[in-house]
């Protein structure tokens, strides 16, 4: 054998080493839990006036099976409550992820809430919101909490 036969087959053999390394299959299993995970990272302000200023969230993210957000704008996957009323407001939320794949993924949602308002007639009132993920699969993220929200009268 030449040495130049050598070397190609030397180099041959370390390529084919190196993409059956390269080539190892990844884990089917989640790097994460598929039930949605969220922490709330910052808020803009803790003192606002109503129906001037929105409250701007950082809401960390994680979800082994990549399905959170939805295609369909019309299915709403956020979810928050402001602490004085009743119900919850929702809104839209695209994917995050190919709708197709099942990947874990992780990341930084910018959530903005509308300016509040006083319920009342005072000039101050004071309230938290709570905030929650819906998946496509249906499931329920925790939920995280505010600090409170000062409102006050413009």
């Amino acid at each position: 054998m030449t040495k130049t036969a050598k070397n190609n087959f030397l180099f041959l053999t370390l390529g084919m080493l190196t993409l059956g390394f390269s080539c190892t299959k990844v884990s089917d299993e989640p790097a994460f839990d598929t039930q949605p995970q969220i922490e709330l990272l910052s808020i803009s302000m803790d003192t606002v006036l109503q129906f001037v200023h929105p409250i701007n969230l950082k809401v960390k993210y994680k979800d082994g099976d990549g399905d959170l957000g939805n295609g369909d704008p019309d299915v709403n996957s956020i979810f928050f409550q402001d602490q004085r009323l009743e119900k919850e407001d929702s809104y839209y939320l695209a994917p995050l992820a190919p709708e197709a794949a099942k990947i874990s993924i992780e990341g930084v949602l910018d959530v903005e809430i509308a300016p509040p308002f006083l319920l009342g007639n005072g000039s101050t009132e004071k309230t938290t919101f709570e905030l929650y993920l819906v998946d496509r699969a249906g499931n329920k993220s925790n939920v995280i909490q505010t600090e409170v929200i000062t409102i006050l009268k413009e």
